[in-house]
């Protein structure tokens, strides 16, 4: 770890010199209505390691004349690990005149050695077995406004994996786990959301609350049937110049045949940082997190954060002594401080043996 932490304080410090000085990688501040950064990227997670590969950040407004809705983005990715992982993607939000519709997107497709402990909140660091499998996924969600902040929405996913390997008689085959053999799902849901934010990338104030629930079914040519249930409630306070305090709480819920990609997963670089993405595993989860974000110089900021959350089959498995808690630090640079579109670089710590570097684009939430 000491070898990784050197040579990440090394790229880190060459990354935002270069951002700094050089035009292409970090450009001017725009007032401009339409703005591109397209720069080379190095990120680290627990999960991929080391990757090379480019990025792509559109900002934009849909009318140039509307003071009322927040900046569209749309970003492109495309990242090759050290692990042999290939991820692209292309996500984003637009927000269309005064906000009275919004769309935000995702479409991805990777190719993916990954690891899994079987499902549960006290599965041992020795039940670890890899596994590998290709997925493509497809995530829309159109809103409406119905009232000021007030959005009733329609979403679609999709999500197709196969090539599945994975060691047989180990814990896939024993825990009998859903979509192992690779699978197709389709589902369409409805959401309400109250959002409130000043911000797409990084808001300081504001309070944002969605519920989701996503129904999958044979009839939109399912392989499993089950139903998703999504929490997400977020609140933004400045409490002095430029220092914000965020604090999130997130639960994962899931009734039916869930497969493997689509049930709860513990861990990652936007939540409970510190965890493999995937170390907890089961059908539900629930999460609480926050983060203290300060000015450094310049364009050079930093955050703490600490979070605690578990998984569980039903709410009785969230008991309190067993909570998993996670908390960190990190450093933020601003490659457009207008729009607040950071590079994150965070160090998490979890229980026992769970650490690890992430170097992001963009606010964890």
């Amino acid at each position: 770890m000491k070898n990784y932490s050197i040579i990440l304080r090394v790229f880190c410090f060459v990354l935002v010199v270069f951002a700094y000085y050089n035009p292409v990688f970090c450009q001017k501040d725009s007032v401009k209505p339409k703005h591109l950064l397209i720069f080379p990227v190095i990120s680290r997670s627990i999960e991929t390691g080391w990757s090379f590969g480019t990025v792509g950040a559109l900002t934009f407004r849909l009318s140039p004349k509307d003071t009322i809705s927040r900046t569209s983005n749309m970003q492109l990715l495309f990242l090759y690990s050290t692990k042999k992982q290939l991820v692209t993607a292309i996500n984003g939000a637009q927000y269309f005149y005064k906000e009275k519709y919004i769309l935000n997107e995702q479409v991805s497709f990777s190719t993916f050695p990954d690891k899994f402990w079987g499902l549960g909140k006290n599965t041992a660091d020795a039940a670890e077995e890899p596994y590998k499998y290709n997925q493509y996924y497809i995530y829309l969600h159109l809103l409406r406004k119905i009232a000021p902040n007030f959005f009733v929405g329609l979403l679609h996913e999709q999500q197709k994996v196969w090539d599945v390997t994975y060691q047989p008689g180990g814990v896939f085959d024993q825990q009998n786990i859903f979509g192992r053999h690779g699978y197709r799902v389709a589902g369409f849901g409805a959401s309400l959301t109250y959002d409130k934010r000043n911000n797409a990338f990084a808001p300081d104030n504001g309070l944002f609350c969605q519920f989701s629930f996503n129904h999958f079914d044979t009839f939109w040519g399912s392989d499993y049937v089950y139903t998703n249930f999504v929490l997400d409630l977020r609140k933004y306070i400045t409490v002095s110049h430029n220092q914000v305090l965020a604090f999130q709480l997130f639960n994962f819920s899931n009734t039916g045949d869930v497969p493997l990609r689509s049930l709860a997963s513990f861990g990652g670089a936007n939540r409970m940082r510190g965890y493999y993405d995937g170390r907890y595993k089961d059908l539900n989860q629930l999460i609480l997190q926050g983060e203290y974000r300060f000015p450094i110089y310049k364009r050079f900021g930093g955050v703490a954060f600490g979070g605690g959350g578990s998984v569980g089959k039903n709410f009785a498995d969230y008991a309190v002594n067993d909570l998993k808690y996670s908390y960190g630090g990190g450093i933020r640079f601003a490659i457009d401080k207008k729009e607040k579109l950071n590079i994150r670089v965070d160090y998490g710590i979890g229980q026992g043996k769970n650490s690890g570097f992430y170097l992001q684009l963009g606010e964890a939430f």
